[in-house]
């Protein structure tokens, strides 16, 4: 069996598994957005973080799939990264929807969702993404997302909508102020992680109605501009990785039943699925 690195790369973090050298070892590093990092930024964070826990292993393929790779331009950054870091391995770089795909459909149609850093969707048929509704990146859409719903509870705490007892939890758990919001949003290096690390607010204020309302609202977005442009979003299951959807999990049931969608997997990292993926030699 030839030995593979396999990646699962978002905006936050990126999981890396090695197959084929032993026992499957898992590796993780900070996130990869070709958007916002250079070739020589993303090449130094590698060889910091990535390449001493290989401790020299000879790779034979290198399957990566990350965010922003629906753009050639940034495909090719990231085989010519991937390539001067392991010269004599094959290189596959892709979309992390079709990570998604493979994760959690297998070899079999549905439509795929990612609610993570940033959101996306498609229709897959088994073999490949057919249709793609893009997420648009953290300004103009990722509805849904972790940095879509970042952004509401930032805009609820500027406007001073917040009751006093959220704006309270606000204040304890985030010690800063409307200065270096704006200066974060606006001129920081990652806006878009910055935006999303506000979700935990959300997830550890549950139950209270300004907080249910933001997610129900940011997530129902994503359903009406994404999924409902799918007319097979009411012929197959709808599934769903990421971070945002695994933790609110239960407003997506209560969504799809609603609409009367079927509910297909959801997994917080599509990883264990890839890893079945390619141990099974599929591609």
């Amino acid at each position: 069996m030839p030995v593979k690195l396999i990646a699962d790369c978002g905006a936050t973090k990126c999981e890396w598994r090695l197959l084929g050298s032993g026992k499957p070892k898992k590796i993780l590093t900070q996130g990869i957005s070709p958007y916002f990092l250079t070739g020589e930024q993303i090449a130094g964070m590698l060889e910091t973080e990535l390449l001493p826990k290989l401790k020299k292993t000879n790779i034979d393929e290198v399957h990566y799939y990350g965010t922003g790779l629906g753009d050639a331009g940034n495909v090719k950054l990231i085989k010519k990264v991937l390539k001067k870091l392991f010269p004599d391995a094959g290189i596959e770089a892709n979309t992390d929807l079709l990570a998604a795909a493979r994760a959690l459909c297998g070899n079999e149609k549905g439509v795929v969702c990612i609610l993570g850093t940033g959101s996306n969707s498609c229709y897959y048929n088994g073999k490949k993404i057919v249709k793609n509704s893009p997420g648009l990146g953290y300004v103009l859409g990722d509805e849904g997302s972790g940095a879509y719903l970042g952004k509401r509870v930032l805009q609820y705490y500027l406007y001073n909508t917040f009751d006093e007892d959220l704006r309270s939890r606000f204040d304890a758990k985030f010690t800063t102020t409307p200065h270096e919001i704006i200066e974060n949003v606006y001129r920081g290096t990652l806006p878009n992680r910055y935006l999303a690390s506000f979700t935990v607010f959300l997830a550890e204020n549950r139950g209270h109605y300004m907080i249910e309302n933001i997610i129900e609202d940011g997530i129902n977005d994503f359903f009406f501009n994404h999924l409902y442009k799918y007319r097979e979003s009411w012929l197959y299951p709808i599934s769903f990785a990421g971070s945002v959807a695994y933790g609110f999990r239960d407003v997506l049931k209560d969504i799809c039943s609603s609409y009367e969608l079927e509910l297909g997997n959801i997994l917080k990292q599509p990883m264990d699925g890839l890893e079945v993926f390619h141990s099974e030699g599929a591609e």
